[in-house]
């Protein structure tokens, strides 16, 4: 139940979703389709598009599937040369071996597999790539660790810092295949407020009662006053875009 409900909470922060949230390093996007074998991409999962915007300026042809109305409809807002549906991956509204990859943005963990698996393996083609990308903060840097421990885990949560991220990874099972891992670096500018806002937009947040939301945020700004790298201007924040991906050779083509 507490997965659903934190699945479900995107929707009613969508407009600060798409107006805060990070996109993605190119080159792990890139590593992410090295072995695709044609340029048909879904995004799966897609959200308010901050992936499918890096994969049309990569030249991708995109068709984005979105189950939540209000993040569907930030997607469409955007206006970006992509096919946008209402679906999600339990029951994608493709036909089979229509896309040479499925990629998902800060969502393959919000898969049912057991569903979500074969319906992936239905839409790919015999030698099509499946990927998931998550954003998490760089920890190695300090200011970056004392964040993460000043917020809390709801905050900076399990897939939130590179190790924890590759527990997490190492852990999901994927519907073929042998997954392999890379990280990318990837600074995105911010400053203290827009770091905050972006940090509301975090499922545990959207779940907290707001009187302990607002004790969490507030606890955030008073930490990035008190910071000499975060308290004036904007600022780098270091992040890195995580990857896993697995490539599907030489299956059987599906029956459509």
């Amino acid at each position: 139940m507490e997965h659903l409900a934190h699945a479900s909470a995107f929707g009613a922060a969508a407009s600060a979703y798409a107006e805060h949230r990070p996109d993605y390093a190119p080159a792990a996007v890139r590593w992410a389709l090295e072995h695709a074998s044609g340029p048909r991409v879904l995004d799966l999962g897609a959200g308010t598009g901050k992936l499918s915007a890096t994969l049309v300026a990569l030249g991708a042809q995109v068709t984005a599937v979105e189950p939540d109305r209000a993040m569907l409809s930030e997607l469409r807002n955007a206006q970006l040369s992509v096919r946008s549906l209402p679906g999600n991956a339990e029951a994608i509204p493709l036909p089979a071996a229509s896309v040479d990859a499925v990629l998902a943005g800060n969502a393959l963990h919000w898969f049912d597999m057991d569903v979500a698996g074969p319906e992936i393996t239905r839409v790919l083609t015999p030698d099509g790539v499946l990927a998931g990308l998550w954003n998490v903060l760089d920890d190695s840097v300090d200011w970056v660790a004392e964040l993460a421990r000043i917020a809390g885990s709801a905050v900076i949560g399990p897939r939130d810092t590179p190790a924890a991220w590759r527990v997490v990874a190492a852990a999901m099972r994927l519907p073929f295949g042998s997954p392999e891992q890379a990280a990318f670096p990837h600074a995105q500018r911010r400053s203290a407020g827009s770091l905050v806002a972006t940090l509301a937009t975090r499922a545990g947040v959207l779940v907290m009662p707001d009187q302990e939301r607002n004790a969490t945020l507030d606890r955030i700004r008073a930490y990035l006053a008190s910071r000499p790298e975060t308290a004036d201007g904007e600022f780098a924040l270091p992040m890195l875009t995580c990857v896993l991906r697995t490539h599907r050779r030489g299956a059987t083509r599906p029956d459509s």
